[in-house]
């Protein structure tokens, strides 16, 4: 019905209908991540129309629902965070990178009550923004892995529930804790050592559900045969040298 209505009208009227359209988007947009932000998703459709300065039917005509709005303003923040991580995946001094990442994205995070609402599972993003978020995170925390900078024993599912502690913790810090410090001393959690506590031994993979015994890493599923064991050749031969330093 409305495309055959904008058929009918002349192309200058409905170029400037268009062009209405796309603002009136765009500023529901805009009202919405705010709101959102603030109040994450308990913040009446009503009042992000109020910020946006257009009527409710305004809103409804371009999301059909506030969970479809929610999703819209929250996933573009969660795409930025895996497209920086995509960025940072080959740079110099992976160890320091993904430290400096990893508190970067609680940092901006903790501030963003939407933010928090999904990253936190309270409500789902667009389908697979989270997941390629969590696989960006991955192959930031394989290489600094790889570097000796963060403990081998740790998991991509270790590191997302940590994000999700810190998130927590730095939520709740009292008036007297500086921002940021719950954050660091997460961090350190991660770092090797001598005295770190061995982690618990997480329940068996599935057969062809394997992590690198080396990196953590996820290991390419065997089509036949015994699943392999690292996901790769340096992987392989690094265990190779630690078991043989171990034997001397």
């Amino acid at each position: 019905m409305a495309e055959r209505r904008l058929s009918s009208l002349p192309p200058q009227a409905s170029a400037s209908l268009r062009s209405d359209a796309r603002r009136n988007r765009a500023l529901v947009l805009q009202a919405a991540r705010s709101a959102f932000e603030e109040a994450g998703l308990g913040v009446p459709l009503g009042e992000i129309a109020r910020r946006a300065g257009v009527g409710t039917g305004t809103v409804y005509r371009h999301f059909p629902s506030k969970e479809a709005l929610f999703r819209a303003a929250v996933s573009d923040r969660i795409v930025l965070f895996t497209e920086t991580a995509r960025e940072l995946a080959h740079a110099d001094n992976p160890g320091a990178v993904f430290y400096r990442y990893l508190s970067a994205v609680i940092r901006l995070t903790v501030r963003n009550k939407a933010l928090c609402d999904a990253l936190e599972g309270r409500f789902e993003a667009s389908p697979g923004v989270e997941e390629a978020f969590r696989e960006a995170l991955a192959v930031l925390l394989q290489r600094a892995q790889q570097a000796d900078a963060v403990r081998k024993d740790v998991t991509i599912d270790d590191l997302m529930a940590l994000l999700m502690g810190c998130l927590s913790m730095e939520q709740r810090r009292g008036p007297g804790v500086a921002q940021g410090r719950m954050t660091a001393l997460a961090c350190d959690s991660l770092r090797p050592g001598r005295r770190v506590t061995k982690l618990p031994a997480n329940p068996p993979a599935g057969r062809n559900e394997t992590q690198c015994g080396v990196c953590g890493g996820a290991v390419a599923p065997a089509r036949t045969g015994r699943p392999a064991r690292y996901c790769g050749a340096a992987c392989r031969q690094k265990a190779h040298r630690e078991r043989a330093r171990a034997r001397a």
